[in-house]
């Protein structure tokens, strides 16, 4: 994890999950590839958003972000517990059957991307599913209130992916979002399913 985006976070807590936006119109379309009351695990869950759907339709819910303070607030807000956890400190194995990481996979450097993916495959039961979305560019860079991005293209993502094991790709669909930092920003959505070896 890139420490000065961690800390971003950790310092504009309150300011980012009042700003949280509604949850995104995928994850319906997610969930309805699950099986019913399946185990999902959320990673940076920012304010809950995604975490209270889930919850809604009787998924059993893992939330976790990398903010202990932003952990703290959606704890409060889902009546739910939510986890302080790193992406780097997943250690579970074949524990759930989706994985679900809405806009923060972005903020890995790109040369632990891979290694992070090996992780959530190897959490993920045998043929999950997991959903992340990336913003589009080319080489990593800041934006302007000093938050690291790895900024994906397609082709690089989908060699980063398979370093990690095998995939089979469900959809990759873009999209045109409206950042914290008040930029828009193009998006890449993958929804994956973990393939056997």
């Amino acid at each position: 994890m890139d420490e000065p985006t961690l800390e971003f976070y950790r310092s504009n807590a309150q300011s980012y999950a009042d700003w949280a936006k509604a949850p995104s119109t995928r994850l319906r379309g997610f969930l309805a590839l699950l099986p019913q009351g399946g185990s999902i695990l959320e990673l940076g869950c920012g304010a809950g958003n995604h975490s209270a759907v889930m919850l809604a339709e009787g998924f059993s819910v893992r939330a976790t972000d990398g903010s202990p303070e932003m952990a703290e607030i959606a704890s409060q807000r889902l009546g739910h517990l939510v986890e302080a956890m790193r992406f780097d400190e997943l250690d579970a194995h074949e524990a759930y059957d989706a994985v679900w990481a809405s806009a923060c996979l972005l903020h890995v450097p790109r040369d632990e991307l891979a290694g992070i993916l090996m992780r959530i495959r190897r959490a993920l039961r045998p043929s999950g599913l997991f959903y992340a979305s990336y913003k589009m560019g080319e080489g990593d860079g800041r934006d302007s209130l000093g938050r690291y991005y790895n900024y994906a293209s397609p082709e690089w993502l989908e060699a980063t992916y398979a370093s990690a094991g095998p995939w089979i790709t469900l959809s990759s669909e873009t999209s045109v979002i409206q950042s914290f930092d008040e930029t828009p920003a193009n998006m890449l959505n993958l929804v994956v399913r973990k393939a056997a070896v």
